[in-house]
């Protein structure tokens, strides 16, 4: 079955709650938060932009930290952690104060082995590291780290291949891909059955519209997410997508205010 988005839904004082790892219900609450709602197989799952290149995902099980940065306001009204993913060190993807103000006493987090070593030595406790190619299951949840890297010459200072990790997440029948930094690379274009799938676009970091469309156009994830895209015009990429692949839905979330 082809994963569908349901309409958006508020989620205000009460408005709703989630089953954490712990088989523990906890209530969303305080400022409200908006959320897009996509059936899994048993449930669902819940994105919810937060900014520039983090994103929460709430999965059937779990709550999903991606990127926090920005600051522990940033994340006032979301469900509490229980896994936080690292892709690389650079500071809008790592910022160890956002990183210590979201880590629960239970909360696991996992990094790429360069921003392991970065850790400040109470979050490295508690942490573990995949390298490129490397795979590990939380409950139900499947996380493959995926390459994330730059393959334009001058680019190659800003992400070396085989140091940064995207990551591919199979929970509940669904897979979600969160690219982290990178170019179009081949990995990504290689990438099969992705029900939602975050795409960064911005030079000289990433890539343009163009390869960020061509990409999407050949591994056609059912949903795509433009993040990480400061300066880029997401318009144009979502309308390049409809023309290439028309079954994509392109979901512009609000990554910025």
């Amino acid at each position: 079955m082809r994963l569908s988005r349901r309409t958006t839904m508020k989620l205000g004082l009460g408005a709703a709650a989630f089953l954490g790892m712990n088989g523990m219900m906890r209530s969303v609450s305080a400022q409200e938060r908006t959320g897009d709602r996509y059936d899994t197989d048993n449930g669902e799952i819940i994105v919810y932009p937060v900014g520039h290149a983090s994103v929460v995902l709430a999965v059937p099980g779990l709550v999903i930290y991606a990127d926090p940065t920005g600051g522990a306001d940033a994340y006032n009204g979301l469900p509490p952690a229980d896994l936080i993913l690292i892709t690389h060190e650079h500071g809008d993807h790592f910022h160890p104060e956002t990183l210590s103000a979201v880590m629960g006493e239970q909360t696991k987090l996992i990094t790429n082995p360069a921003v392991l070593e970065k850790l400040p030595e109470d979050l490295k406790a508690k942490a573990s590291a995949l390298a490129n190619g490397e795979a590990t299951d939380i409950g139900d949840l499947k996380i493959e780290a995926i390459p994330a890297y730059n393959t334009t010459e001058d680019r190659k200072k800003y992400h070396p291949q085989g140091r940064d990790n995207g990551y591919v997440l199979t929970i509940d029948g669904r897979r979600v891909y969160i690219a982290g930094d990178t170019e179009d690379i081949p990995e990504m274009r290689a990438l099969k059955d992705i029900d939602i799938a975050f795409v960064p676009m911005n030079l000289p970091y990433t890539v343009d519209i163009d390869q960020a469309s061509s990409a999407v156009a050949e591994f056609k994830p059912v949903n795509v997410y433009p993040y990480h895209y400061q300066g880029s015009d997401v318009e144009a990429f979502a309308a390049k997508v409809k023309e290439a692949a028309p079954e994509t839905n392109v979901i512009l979330g609000k990554w910025y205010d």
